[in-house]
């Protein structure tokens, strides 16, 4: 889509009608790439990132569509990812960093935005009150599964909400996967209990 780069793309549709872009993806990705607005840097390609104590990770855009969904209809932005402690999350944070597969669902009025960690395997989540954030961390929703990464979604249907998302249990191949479901619950915070394999 004109006007994006990177990987993953997810579409969100607010509650009310509005419609937001999702994107991001490092190393193969190529997010490492775009640190300048408009501006690619070959130079990053590769497993590059910041690195290093005290810089900030790079973190997924997010653009609003147009009203057909087949533009967006701004430039992308940074999508801001926090700690608990209100500092952003640091580039060697693998645990909590964001490495792609961004996704958004929205629960009791919060925003919950989802993704994995890459070469750490988790797949976890941080909340805010608004699409474009900013999110804080607030945990993992799966521990690592067999492959190399987790890309999912998370979906409500009757009332009942529901992880996918593959691993390679079946082939044994990293680019040979399978899709697996789950059910998932929420606790009297609106925390996501983690899920079970």
């Amino acid at each position: 889509m004109q006007g994006t780069y990177s990987i993953d793309p997810a579409v969100f549709s607010d509650t009310d009608g509005e419609a937001y872009l999702y994107i991001g993806g490092l190393w193969g990705g190529q997010l490492q790439c775009w640190q300048t607005p408009g501006k690619f840097d070959s130079s990053m390609s590769g497993p590059q990132e910041p690195s290093g104590k005290g810089v900030k990770a790079l973190n997924p855009r997010v653009a609003k569509l147009s009203e057909d969904m087949h533009n967006i209809a701004e430039t992308p932005r940074e999508l801001v990812l926090l700690d608990e402690s209100g500092s952003p999350i640091m580039a060697d944070d693998h645990d909590r960093r964001f490495f792609e597969a961004a996704w958004m669902h929205k629960y009791n009025g919060k925003y919950y935005f989802s993704y994995s960690t890459g070469d750490t395997h988790y797949l976890v989540y941080a909340i805010g009150d608004s699409p474009y954030g900013p999110f804080t961390y607030a945990g993992r929703i799966l521990e690592p599964v067999k492959g190399w990464t987790t890309h999912h979604s998370i979906v409500e249907f009757e009332g009942r909400w529901f992880l996918f998302h593959h691993d390679v249990s079946i082939s044994g191949v990293n680019h040979l996967r399978c899709v697996k479901t789950k059910e998932i619950f929420y606790d009297e915070h609106g925390k996501i209990k983690p899920v079970a394999q």
